[in-house]
């Protein structure tokens, strides 16, 4: 539903989140949580990035932390132009060397029985697999929920469904949306298999780091060492980069609009690119690499509660019960700071889900927390909503002209498609969603309360009008 939503309306997942029922500032919090999503796997990745940098030179690997966050700097401040190029020029190289690392482990003796029972696992070790193991590591896992944010940067340039392309459409946006689980699943199996055979040739702490364990497969196809850490080198490189071009520049995103509605101060997308990578560079550091299956499990309580509240807010209460505007409303100028729908659900089921994790309700809820943290999560904003009566959705509508199609900004003077424009009062024009976005001074004059409702003669706020669809807006940085 957020993949599909996202495309079709050409937003980010930060103007999706604010009009599905979080408000102007209440959205200022998942903006947080999204940025330490992308921020924790920059780390992450880039850690293991350095591992292979500190292989293939012999650097110290602390010096090449500091290296690879260099060097994504310039790889990202061209935006989503370079990257698109950049992914579609790497892929035939990296799916050859992946290939060849696959094929390898694969032929090698006994590679099944390897990959089920593998050598850094002792068999009494392998008696300790429970239900509760299992739904302990796929908690974890459910932090991936939020890198829909990450493949909503590209599914929102992609183009509008015509009647002849919208089998083809709706298939990229699945694929290119929730479908990256199931490159995920392909991922897990192709790794049991490559530690499977790696674990013959190497210890435990060896097999942990990438670069070691390819280049353990690489030397059974080459015979030759030195051939073989090349090739694993290439492989992680090239690995690293791909993903962590997306991690900057989708968290430089969130950073951006995290303190433009703090500070009211927009200073350009590049500008935090800079704060991504140096964040990152302190958590690799500080030795994430060691310690990211806590870190996943942590966050997990609190991206699925996000994740899932976004949802339910989509299908139940948009689709559903008709309690929220058929069309997306994002605008500050239009928006409550805070609807207790979607942003009071987030809260109580993250914090009720990390209660659970610290083991207040016992062994068994720790382990499942995040699992609770998804079902408070979709059972609460239609709750909510009944018992607000959407009145936190809609704080005021603007008066625009009926046939525009595009409206100038009074403060830059861009043109935007109308629904990203707003009636200012303050500035006695039009305004788009960014330049009201990086007001500081008018505080909220457009709006009799930024914060409770006020009723109309029904009890309930004006829904503002369908929309056009848009085609482009201000807040998202190409």
């Amino acid at each position: 539903m957020i993949a599909f939503a996202i495309t079709r309306r050409h937003v980010d997942i930060d103007l999706l989140t604010r009009g599905s029922g979080f408000g102007y500032l209440g959205s200022t919090l998942t903006s947080l949580v999204y940025a330490t999503y992308t921020l924790i796997f920059l780390a992450y990745e880039g850690a293991i990035m350095a591992q292979a940098v500190t292989a293939l030179t012999g650097l110290g690997l602390r010096l090449s932390y500091v290296v690879v966050s260099a060097v994504m700097i310039p790889l990202t401040l061209y935006g989503m132009t370079f990257s698109s190029k950049f992914q579609a020029w790497t892929w035939p190289l990296w799916i050859a060397l992946i290939g060849l690392a696959i094929g390898t482990a694969a032929t090698a003796p006994d590679a099944g029985h390897n990959m089920v029972h593998p050598a850094t696992v002792s068999p009494a070790g392998l008696a300790g697999l429970t239900v509760l193991a299992v739904f302990t590591i796929a908690a974890a896992q459910l932090s991936l929920a939020t890198q829909v944010g990450e493949q909503g940067d590209y599914l929102r340039l992609m183009p509008d469904p015509t009647p002849k392309n919208r089998g083809r459409w709706r298939l990229a946006v699945i694929m290119g949306g929730p479908g990256f689980a199931l490159f995920a699943v392909g991922i897990f199996f192709a790794s049991t298999l490559l530690v499977g055979y790696a674990a013959t040739k190497l210890g435990p702490s060896q097999v942990a780091v990438p670069v070691d364990l390819f280049t353990a497969v690489y030397e059974r196809l080459t015979g030759n060492h030195t051939v073989a850490l090349v090739l694993a080198g290439v492989l992680v490189l090239l690995s690293q980069i791909k993903i962590n071009i997306m991690n900057t520049y989708s968290g430089s995103l969130s950073w951006s609009n995290f303190f433009s509605r703090l500070l009211h101060r927009h200073p350009g997308r590049a500008a935090w690119v800079f704060l991504q990578v140096g964040l990152a560079l302190v958590l690799m550091e500080l030795d994430i690499f060691s310690h990211i299956v806590e870190v996943l499990a942590w966050y997990s309580n609190v991206g699925v509660a996000w994740i899932a509240a976004m949802v339910s807010d989509l299908v139940i209460n948009r689709k559903l019960l008709k309690l929220a505007p058929a069309d997306l409303v994002f605008h500050r100028a239009h928006l409550y700071n805070v609807n207790p729908v979607g942003f009071g659900s987030m809260v109580v089921a993250g914090g009720v889900s990390m209660v659970a994790y610290y083991g207040a309700f016992g062994t068994a809820m720790a382990a499942l927390s995040p699992f609770l943290a998804l079902v408070l999560a979709f059972v609460l904003p239609p709750l909510v909503a009944l018992a607000t009566r959407g009145r936190w959705y809609v704080a005021r509508v603007s008066e625009l002209p009926a046939d525009a199609t595009e409206l100038p900004c009074t403060v830059c003077e861009g043109s935007y498609d109308v629904s990203d424009m707003a009636t200012c009062p303050f500035h006695g024009g039009t305004i788009c969603s960014l330049c009201c976005s990086t007001e500081g001074k008018c505080k909220d004059a457009c709006k009799p309360s930024a914060w409770v409702p006020r009723k109309t003669a029904l009890g309930m706020p004006v829904v503002p009008p369908r929309a056009p669809a848009l085609t482009a807006v201000s807040e998202v940085t190409p």
